[in-house]
């Protein structure tokens, strides 16, 4: 059984993995380079990784090159997400998945939200090009 929901891109492509879910803003400034894995204390994702999971973001922290930098460094190592829903979009955070072209979304109905919440590992197929999510249970 499948949900399908409709987006608007931020860069282009398509993707595919397990949900990492945040409610909480991310700083990829705090994610650990060679693993992937969130080091901010008291952070949700905290000893998790972001590394080939389609990562549900509520939003950014951090000045651009705090973010640009740190997320360059995850995805230099193939260690960072390969796809990003955001729910909140913010200029630098969206600068950064620009320039690192990572398939990307946002406008996302609420109802999406409601849907995921606390399911990690809940399997993500983001259509960024095409305007659509589809969460397989």
């Amino acid at each position: 059984m499948s949900a399908t929901f409709k987006c608007s891109a931020i860069a282009g492509g398509s993707a595919s993995g397990p949900a990492l879910v945040s409610d909480e803003p991310i700083c990829f400034y705090l994610v650990e380079p060679d693993t992937g894995i969130v080091i901010e204390e008291g952070h949700v994702l905290k000893g998790k990784t972001l590394a080939g999971t389609v990562l549900v973001a509520h939003a950014g922290k951090g000045s651009s090159v705090v973010q640009m930098d740190g997320l360059y460094k995850i995805a230099a190592r193939h260690k960072g997400p390969v796809a990003v829903i955001l729910r909140n979009p913010d200029p630098v955070f969206v600068s950064a998945l620009l320039v690192m072209e990572i398939s990307s979304v946002y406008d996302v109905d609420e109802k999406f939200y409601d849907f995921i919440a606390g399911r990690d590992g809940i399997h993500i197929s983001v259509d960024a090009s095409g305007g659509l999510i589809t969460v397989e249970e």
